[in-house]
């Protein structure tokens, strides 16, 4: 007991698979997965009527199911299913993003990106796990404000950093990265939110947004692949510049 188990490949939630056994007088000779004995002591344990399946040896196995056979000298041999997942791997093509530009000037005191997201995959995506980029140049190192105006998620939820690229490209020096707290949720399958962001100098002097890589022209929501969107540091939508 018990006869299924769940792993997860990631090293932040891997833990040993534990299995209770009701031997019946029968003695435990191997543990085997598709016909090969495992290792004892390196891939498990025995103590008393407790076996120790290792998640370094989990580890090593694929995403998927895998069934290991408790091998007695008698009696039907009871087996184990356990189900691998690896939650570091994200799907992608699971999130649209679209935006449009608060003030689409060709200079502004003030960059206003508007961003709906919505989830086209089938299982609910944490928000705090969900990084948004828009790449600008700053036309002038100054120190930088942001705000969110408004979100569907509640604006006390989104958080905005400033971000100097190592290596700017053309087009970008800088990138503005919006992220969620653990407060805004989840985004469930088929569902939208909106965020509404505002960033400026503190000295209110202009940004140039034509030489902008993220600038769109939309007015209304619409497609931009200059936005990227990364859940869980793996990039999903967009192209970085």
């Amino acid at each position: 007991m018990p006869t299924t188990a769940d792993f997860d490949k990631n090293p932040d939630a891997s833990r040993d698979v534990k299995v209770k056994l009701v031997p019946n007088g029968n003695t435990l000779l191997a543990v085997k997965k598709d016909g090969e004995a495992l290792v004892l002591g390196r891939d498990y344990s025995i103590d008393g009527d407790e076996v120790t399946i290792f998640r370094e040896y989990l580890a090593d196995q694929p995403v998927g199911r895998v069934t290991l056979t408790f091998d007695f000298d008698r009696g039907t041999d009871p087996v184990l299913t356990i189900n691998i997942t690896d939650s570091r791997q994200v799907e992608t093509g699971v999130i649209q993003i679209q935006m449009f530009n608060g003030n689409t000037s060709d200079k502004t005191n003030g960059i206003m990106p508007r961003y709906r997201l919505t989830n086209t995959g089938t299982t609910p995506i944490r928000l705090s796990d969900v990084k948004i980029r828009y790449y600008y140049t700053i036309d002038g190192e100054k120190d930088q404000n942001f705000w969110c105006d408004w979100s569907s998620v509640g604006s006390n939820n989104i958080t905005g950093t400033f971000v100097k690229m190592a290596e700017p490209k053309e087009g970008a020096d800088y990138y503005l990265e919006t992220g969620f707290t653990d407060g805004a949720g989840y985004l469930q399958p088929n569902q939208s939110i909106e965020v509404q962001n505002r960033f400026s100098k503190a000295d209110w002097t202009d940004y140039i947004q034509t030489n902008d890589y993220s600038f769109s022209t939309n007015t209304s929501y619409g497609s931009n692949d200059r936005i990227t969107v990364y859940i869980s540091g793996v990039l999903v939508s967009g192209i970085e510049p």
